[in-house]
């Protein structure tokens, strides 16, 4: 790890206060309240409808008990990666992992574009690696996977010689892109140049696999009898950076899980545990950065942006994971569906929580600490040399991470933060230990997945994750760049934005119903009480439905059997008001 060397600091954390907003909050909790005691004192009024409106009007006054409390001390980091270089000796490694499911929801060329702007980061290349994840076992996916890497030996130098900053083809060519206006000649030939080979990549792989060139060499032979639920693990060295060049193109590593029928593979976190473990054996960067397949970075600092963050001299003990927020390119006008999430990110779930113990872990653009996703807390890490001295015994260890013995030394050096030299890298080499521990079988009777890595118990794999980490008393931080770090594609209809957020209220029940619930960790464990009002606004999200449906039948049923259940205005109590 990186020793500091300067006392500037490489980021500051600057908490805001919205006094005029603080008073309006605190007068609409008034109102909820004193309408709550009026149904408590008014016995006489009581019936179903007045009754279900005050279970319903209760649930209102929590969840805004919850939204107050999360908004009501907002904080944004600002990093300074002008500074990193002066503060550290070296900059540290990162594995980057990129995960798709489907080739026919999630096309190729989503995929390849993703690849390359990851590629072509603002970062020494021979600190970083890529590992794309394909659960789908497509042939087309490595097929676009090859093409892209011949590209990318172009694209990666044309983009750090001109400091482009969009760094996704698709998007650079795009038409309302006029970075080609130039005066510049020699730039203009080039970027025509780039524009006609990317062209041709994307007509490359626009096939039908039963129609891949080559597709009966070795390096596809294995992908032959394979479906998509049943296939060995695959992992394929697709491009090696042997002379660790830094301004070269990264490490590109494809792999595929192994699946078979009726066997559980615990969907996204099942897949990014076997990518954890497949990389911690070939490159074993103390940080990872987890990108959806159709994520393309958008500011080539974010790394570096990141790193200032990790690097700090508070983030290095208490900094879990650093979150980026979620942005669109796709978004229909006016963002009917909200997608953007725009006021959720800007009180609640970004600015909101980065003001206490830490934004929640969204499932993607976040990187990770290594050795926090092997279970480290904060309080071990002063004591982390335990595990080198033989404290823990080796069937210990097997218990807990499985029973490579190539897994268990790169773990332990994950935890006493001894990272690889450039000689010790050897991919190809590797691969064949690395399938080992991307077979299904690898992780009956260990941890996995219950307390190492990513977690089981929810479909909302990232939720239950962050909630385990802030648990064990660590803190994550919202990194907010100018321009932002990353953009992906919104669901373009109603039917898939709905799919979505049902997906996300069922994972997040489960939460709230399973072991891991935040009650249960505030207190047994370090999650800290506001952060834990935090995490109730978003895992009870999914009961909201049912408050609001029902509130609204209330109405409804009152206006069809002339009855009430708000005060009225002839009573008793409003004519006393009155005369008085």
């Amino acid at each position: 790890m990186a020793n500091p060397k300067s006392v500037l600091p490489l980021y500051e954390k600057n908490w805001y206060k919205y006094n005029y907003k603080r008073v309006f909050d605190s007068i609409i909790l008034i109102l909820l309240l004193l309408l709550l005691g009026y149904r408590l004192i008014s016995v006489n009024d009581y019936s179903l409808p007045w009754f279900v409106a005050f279970l319903c009007e209760c649930w209102f006054t929590l969840g805004w008990i919850f939204t107050m409390s999360t908004q009501w001390s907002p904080a944004l980091v600002k990093t300074y990666p002008e500074r990193l270089l002066q503060s550290v000796e070296e900059l540290p490694a990162v594995d980057i992992f990129v995960t798709t499911a489907d080739d026919k929801l999630e096309p190729p060329i989503i995929t390849v574009n993703t690849v390359l702007s990851v590629l072509s980061l603002d970062y020494p290349s021979h600190k970083l690696s890529c590992y794309v994840s394909d659960d789908a076992c497509s042939p087309l996916i490595f097929y676009a996977l090859q093409q892209a890497s011949s590209f990318a030996k172009h694209w990666v130098p044309f983009c750090k010689k001109y400091n482009v900053q969009t760094r996704a083809p698709f998007r650079y060519f795009s038409d309302d892109n006029d970075e080609c206006t130039t005066n510049n000649e020699e730039f203009r030939q080039e970027w025509l140049q780039m524009k006609d080979m990317y062209e041709n990549l994307s007509r490359d792989i626009d096939v039908d696999p039963k129609s891949i060139p080559n597709l009966h060499e070795s390096d596809f032979a294995i992908f032959s009898n394979t479906t998509r639920t049943d296939h060995p693990a695959i992992i394929k060295a697709i491009w090696e950076n042997k002379e660790m060049v830094e301004n070269g193109v990264p490490h590109l590593i494809y792999i595929s899980r192994e699946k078979r029928p009726k066997q559980p593979h615990h969907y996204k976190a099942g897949a990014m545990n076997v990518l954890t473990r497949v990389s911690g054996l070939i490159t074993n960067a103390p940080f990872m950065l987890n990108l959806d397949c159709d994520m393309i970075v958008n500011n080539p600092k974010i790394v570096q942006h990141a790193m200032c963050i990790f690097l700090g001299s508070r983030g290095e003990k208490e900094v879990a994971f650093v979150q980026c927020p979620q942005r669109f390119y796709t978004s229909l006008k006016d963002d009917p569906f909200g997608n953007q999430m725009t006021m959720t990110y800007t009180f609640i779930l970004g600015a909101g929580l980065a003001g206490l113990q830490g934004p929640l872990y969204c499932g993607t653009n976040c990187f990770h600490r290594r050795k926090v996703i092997y279970g480290l807390s904060p309080d071990d890490v002063e004591n982390v040399l335990s595990i080198g001295s033989n404290k823990l015994s080796e069937e210990e260890l097997k218990q807990t991470f499985g029973a490579s013995n190539d897994l268990m030394k790169s773990i332990i050096h994950a935890l006493e933060e001894r990272t690889y030299s450039t000689n010790d890298i050897n991919v190809k080499k590797t691969i064949e230990k690395a399938t080992q521990v991307a077979c299904h079988g690898y992780e009956y009777g260990t941890f996995w997945g219950k307390q190492v890595g990513w977690i089981y118990e929810s479909i909302v794999e990232d939720i239950v994750t962050g909630l385990l980490m802030h648990a064990r008393g660590w803190r994550s931080e919202l990194c907010t760049p100018n321009p932002i770090a990353f953009v992906g594609c919104a669901p373009g209809d109603n039917l898939a934005t709905m799919s979505q957020f049902k997906r996300w209220a069922t994972g997040m029940l489960e939460i709230f119903f399973c072991k891991h619930c935040p009650i249960f960790a505030t207190i047994f464990a370090k999650l800290s009480f506001r952060e834990f009002l935090g995490y109730m606004w978003i895992i009870n999200w999914g009961f909201n439905p049912f408050a609001q449906v029902c509130y609204s039948c209330v109405i409804a049923y009152c206006i069809i059997t002339n009855s009430y259940f708000l005060p009225k205005v002839s009573s008793e109590k409003y004519l006393y008001t009155y005369h008085y």
